[in-house]
């Protein structure tokens, strides 16, 4: 298993990150919030999961370990892929996703964007006992105060259901002036937008 990569960052995409390693350069699948420090021509570490496909081998990249253990620990749970996974990070950091599964809180799982009601209780079912308490009142509320935006989230729901970074750009862009006319944008309402304005320029 590569357990992290850490080098200089040689490319950033919307969605994935190229790190230099000992002269080869590793390309990292990142949720937004992950990308958001990186600079190109600085050091980075990432923690990583590499994910085993019959036709492809893909690293997942994290800001630390725990939300990496909280990817492998989410992919255990029947209907939840690696993309899916990411996607509900991208969402809820690991402290905030572990306080939505105390306190059995449906909506908030809902509002990951391919969750419905019957995922949502599904993931509450088998991670109950499974995700452990948040680490500190303290981490919680810094991760409660500086949630990912509405645009961060629905780029990365948007890449995570599997449409390039381009496409997902542009629907970003169509959905923007609804989201700037609302006073809390809705990242399920914008999301369903998103979809629509893709199929039309299908």
């Amino acid at each position: 298993m590569i357990a992290f990569v850490s080098g200089q960052v040689a490319a950033l995409a919307p969605d994935s990150a190229v790190i230099e390693v000992g002269g080869i350069g590793m390309a990292v699948q990142c949720a937004p919030g992950t990308l958001a420090p990186l600079r190109i021509g600085q050091p980075a570490r990432l923690a990583t999961s590499l994910v085993v496909r019959e036709d492809s081998l893909t690293l997942y990249g994290f800001a630390d370990d725990d939300e990496r253990q909280v990817f492998e620990l989410l992919q255990t749970v029947s209907g939840v892929g690696p993309r899916l996974a990411q996607t509900i990070l991208a969402v809820h950091a690991p402290d905030a996703l572990r306080a939505a599964v105390a306190a059995g809180d449906e909506k908030a799982l809902t509002a990951v964007p391919g969750i419905g009601k019957k995922g949502a209780q599904r993931l509450l079912l088998e991670l109950r006992d499974r995700l452990g308490a948040p680490v500190g009142a303290v981490r919680a509320g810094a991760v409660a105060a500086a949630p990912a935006s509405w645009s961060e989230q629905l780029l990365a729901a948007l890449t995570g259901l599997g449409y390039t970074a381009k496409d997902a750009e542009e629907a970003v862009a169509a959905v923007t002036p609804q989201a700037e006319a609302a006073q809390e944008p809705q990242v399920g309402t914008l999301l369903r937008a998103a979809l629509q304005s893709l199929n039309r320029t299908r």
